[in-house]
């Protein structure tokens, strides 16, 4: 099991470097840090989701989106970072430089990537086509954590996957949750 562990960390440091010495460097760092601010704290997604809440026709998929990025935090950020607690690849390579602060202190997983591919899972899940640009945004971001030297690949792979069944079940409960709305008033009348 050791020598798998290794063997992965061996993999993971290698591509870093592998981005840090082939694409990083001037007008190149600015567009990686500017998408990687993007997902700060989920901020696109979560004001991405309020603006569905507005219209009747996307108001689930802002719903989804918003309970993805809970569910989300508290698996990803809560629980797993603090019992998981993966120093990040610049703490833990001194060749390899950080582009920006990265917020906390542990890598695992990536919270930005968990919470765009959570974000872009529950929107599909209510509408596919508007999705597509979802996901290109959040394969942009998960790539900049790669980027800035912040986090490993493994960790922006756990984070899409985990982001990916936060925003099924979070799509999955919405529609639930949206179906018995419907019914209940059916019975009523409304």
């Amino acid at each position: 099991m050791e020598v798998l562990l290794d063997t992965i960390h061996a993999f993971d440091y290698h591509i870093l470097v592998q981005i840090a010495d082939r694409w990083r460097g001037g007008l190149s760092d600015a567009i990686w840090t500017a998408i990687t601010t993007l997902g700060n704290g989920g901020a696109l997604w979560i004001i991405t989701a309020v603006l569905l809440l507005f219209f009747r026709k996307t108001r689930c998929a802002g719903v989804a989106m918003l309970a993805a990025l809970l569910i989300g935090v508290l698996i990803g950020n809560i629980m797993l970072k603090e019992w998981i607690m993966r120093p990040r690849p610049f703490v833990t390579h001194a060749d390899l430089t950080a582009l920006l602060q990265p917020g906390d202190r542990w890598s695992f997983p990536s919270g930005h990537t968990l919470s765009s591919f959570a974000a872009a899972s529950a929107l599909c899940y209510f509408h596919r086509r508007a999705a597509v640009l979802a996901y290109i945004m959040a394969t942009l971001i998960a790539f900049s954590r790669l980027y800035a030297s912040v986090h490993y690949p493994t960790d922006v792979l756990a984070g899409m996957l985990l982001g990916i069944l936060c925003g099924l079940l979070a799509g999955w409960l919405t529609g639930r949750a949206a179906d018995r709305i419907h019914t209940i008033r059916l019975r009523k009348g409304d």
